[in-house]
């Protein structure tokens, strides 16, 4: 049997994702059940149609601008797993305003970078993040509580209307940003237009994530990460299927998440493979998820042994696949396409999607020599691909030369076109699914008065993939000692989100440079390996 071919992508002068994907589907299916949602710890339950999910995101549009949300008016969502982001996400994109998706772990430094950088005009947030956001003085909207200067999200989508409004919005418009970590400088802002990234996620639907209309789709990534975009939203709703939303109190719980797959008729599901990590750790001999029929994982290579103990206790594969934040899914393994899995592979090129190895020169590598992960542009920029680091023209400059998107990441390919991850480029750390760029860690411990220099790698770790490792130079006279350690992973707990402190701080006389002064983490990285 011949596989599938690539479903062809066209992007047109007009696209709106609310009113050309929702709405078509709350006119065809509008009965059927669009957004699933649970409380894990009361099991509390919403369900939400089609048609209600069309008929709420207007009402969301028509209350945001009422409150002064204009067209590409950049707007910070900072929002649990709760139905309201759902709700808000779409209705700002109905808007044609422009979602900056964030995450509650974030510090108010962090919040407020943000803020500033992406010149954000309004916040969408629960009171969890009003300590965070400060002294904003911008539109703040907050969902499910009350604060003075605050408007209440929940009370005014009660009195707006349900009838979309607004002009037709160009596919080329701004249609969300996502910041991700970088190792010279703070986070960047990718930006997406209104269609590409949109459209450009039928791929990760169709093919990856292999959704029916009829299917109900599970993926339990943190709602602030690019990974939201690819299995929470633009993934799913794109072939119809019904999301999946667990909102989580605390610490992720492997058994509650083994539970909800026996409870819930959850037919696909998406976990990162720290997650998954944990899962084969519990008891599955009892374990039974009668309409669990696809599992698939990606965020960092997983290690066959989990791929084979997984496989074991359920009988399903676990079908990886590589893209980032900047693009939607570029390397997998496709159920539709019946080539084999090779656990620890990366898999195959994304139909549709020009993917090749280029050396240092911007040449293509042959089979089984090492390379940077590229995308070709030209003559034809695939959709699916970022617009920009929106006002960073050097940084983009840098990943777009010649003919080729460089993603940064560098992998080797076997004969037969299989893929092998090697590691980062630009170094970017991948703890537990989260990307944590060492520059944000090193700025923080610099800040402390015992740090005279500092270098922050990733070292391997079976449970988390890698874990933050920092080589700390401390001033003179400030002797070295465990209860230091203490103090400076307290300190990096206070100044950036806790999960980027460094779980590991070695005391170093100096570290290795370059002759320009550039700190060689690579020497780190390999001392971490040895």
């Amino acid at each position: 049997m011949q596989p599938p071919e690539a479903p062809t992508l066209h992007a047109p002068e007009f696209f709106n994702f609310a009113t050309d994907v929702i709405d078509r589907w709350a006119l065809s299916r509008p009965d059927a059940l669009a957004l699933w949602w649970v409380d894990g710890s009361t099991r509390a339950e919403r369900r939400y149609t089609f048609r209600e999910i069309a008929a709420l995101s207007a009402q969301a549009a028509n209350f945001l601008r009422a409150s002064g949300v204009k067209r590409g008016d950049r707007v910070l969502v900072m929002l649990p797993r709760l139905p309201q982001w759902w709700i808000s996400m779409l209705g700002l994109i109905r808007l044609g305003a422009v979602p900056v998706p964030a995450t509650l772990l974030l510090t108010p430094r962090e919040v407020h970078y943000r803020i500033e950088t992406a010149q954000v005009a309004a916040v969408i947030t629960t009171g969890d993040g009003i300590a965070k956001v400060g002294s904003f003085r911008g539109i703040s909207l907050l969902v499910e509580s009350a604060a003075v200067g605050w408007v209440d999200f929940d009370a005014g989508m009660r009195t707006a209307s349900n009838v979309s409004q607004g002009e037709p919005i160009r596919a080329s418009d701004p249609g969300i940003i996502y910041f991700t970590s970088a190792t010279t400088g703070e986070p960047k802002m990718v930006l997406h237009t209104q269609a590409s990234y949109a459209i450009g996620h039928r791929l990760t639907g169709e093919l990856w994530l292999d959704l029916k209309p009829d299917d109900v789709h599970w993926n339990i990534s943190d709602l602030g990460w690019g990974k939201a975009a690819w299995s929470s939203f633009y993934g799913p709703w794109q072939m119809g299927a019904c999301i999946f939303a667990l909102e989580v109190h605390g610490k992720f719980d492997p058994a509650l998440t083994l539970d909800m797959l026996e409870c819930f008729p959850i037919s696909t599901w998406c976990a990162p493979p720290t997650a998954l990590r944990l899962i084969v750790r519990e008891d599955l001999t009892k374990r039974r998820f009668p309409k669990l029929r696809h599992c698939v994982t990606a965020g960092e290579p997983l290690n066959p042994e989990v791929i084979k103990l997984w496989k074991q206790a359920t009988g399903l594969d676990l079908y990886e696949a590589y893209g980032q934040t900047e693009t939607v899914v570029l390397i997998g393994n496709f159920r539709s396409m019946n080539f084999p899995i090779r656990p620890g592979s990366m898999g195959k090129p994304t139909p549709g999607m020009n993917v090749s190895l280029i050396d240092d020169d911007g040449n293509e590598v042959p089979p089984g020599g090492e390379g940077e992960v590229a995308i070709r542009v030209k003559p034809h920029r695939p959709l699916g691909l970022f617009q920009e680091y929106w006002l960073n023209p050097e940084e983009t400059a840098d990943k777009f030369r010649g003919d080729w998107y460089l993603t940064g990441d560098r992998a080797t390919r076997d004969a037969e076109g299989y893929y092998w991850f090697v590691g980062r480029r630009d170094d970017v750390i991948k703890s537990s699914g989260y990307r944590i760029g060492p520059f944000e860690v090193e700025s923080a411990l610099i800040e402390h008065p015992s740090v005279l220099d500092v270098a922050v790698v990733g070292k391997p770790d079976p449970a988390r993939g890698q874990i933050v490792k920092a080589f700390i130079v401390l001033r003179a006279g400030t002797p070295p000692h465990d209860a230091l350690k203490e103090e400076l992973q307290q300190h990096c707990k206070r100044t950036i989100a806790p999960f980027k402190y460094p779980r590991e701080i070695e005391f170093v006389a100096e570290l290795p440079k370059t002759t320009s002064g550039k700190t060689r983490r690579v020497e780190l990285r390999a001392r971490e390996k040895n």
